[in-house]
């Protein structure tokens, strides 16, 4: 890691603004992890360091997971006039405070459900959603009343033809996978995220989505991840968030584990 002042490094960190962390300094609240107390004006590294002997949260670059719950909003860590709860009520109230800040890799509709990705890493968000990767995003959607047998084949067709133009847009959408599970149950697979994209897709076939939960983005999956939970994304799950399937190879939904 890098070498950086103790007090800024927790601040970067958001245990507080500077002043409230050279406070924690000077009162010996933090450490070396061997024990040794540290003073103002120490230079260190973020993971040797100990905050009333609990190791810091992890240093630059980090990158999460969570299971967003409906209702939540993906919103900016500072804006404040978002009425709804947000995504960041879900995650230690340090982590608002970090700099540079902790982001949404695209976005999650309000009324969403499943995996949100976040992290304080620009260069991987600009990655992540570059048109050019074709990172698709996979939901498992509820419907009202059942869509089966001739009117599912037409349904599919159209989410697949990239020629569906949604209400009050004017440009045409992505090809899209559409994959019925049971009669009320489908999946939906996009390489794009508009305003409540799915609802609308849905509702130009004249079907009205329930609940509608993201189980994937790339090769990453929700797994276990329980609701209004987070994890740390490890260096093997952001290869996997770019080497998820291609739409052709998604055609079975028997490869999405």
């Amino acid at each position: 890691g890098m070498l950086a002042l103790v007090d800024r490094l927790l601040s970067n960190l958001g245990y507080g603004k500077r002043k409230e962390c050279l406070a924690l300094v000077k009162s010996g609240q933090v450490t070396l992890s061997d024990g040794t107390k540290l003073k103002a004006g120490d230079k260190v590294v973020a993971d040797e360091l100990l905050l009333d002997g609990q190791a810091l949260d992890a240093p630059f670059p980090l990158a999460l997971a969570l299971h967003k719950p409906a209702g939540y909003a993906v919103t900016a860590p500072d804006d404040a006039r978002c009425m709804d709860p947000r995504v960041y009520d879900l995650l230690p109230h340090r982590f608002s405070a970090r700099r540079p800040a902790l982001t949404a890799i695209g976005r999650l509709d309000l009324a969403a459900a499943g995996l949100l990705l976040m992290t304080d890493d620009g260069a991987l968000t600009q990655r992540a959603t570059s048109p050019r990767r074709g990172i698709w995003s996979v939901y498992e959607v509820e419907l009202a009343r059942p869509l089966q047998g001739k009117e599912a084949v037409a349904a599919m067709r159209r989410f697949r033809a990239g020629s569906m133009v949604l209400d009050g847009d004017v440009d045409p959408l992505l090809p899209a996978g559409l994959w019925m599970l049971t009669s009320t149950c489908a999946r939906v697979a996009l390489s794009e995220g508009r305003h409540n994209q799915v609802w609308r897709m849905l509702a130009a076939i004249g079907h009205d989505a329930v609940a509608v939960t993201r189980v994937a983005v790339g090769g990453l999956s929700l797994g276990e991840l329980p609701e209004a939970e987070w994890r740390a994304l490890s260096k093997d799950d952001i290869d996997a968030l770019f080497s998820g399937p291609t739409l052709d190879e998604m055609a079975e939904p028997t490869d999405i584990t």
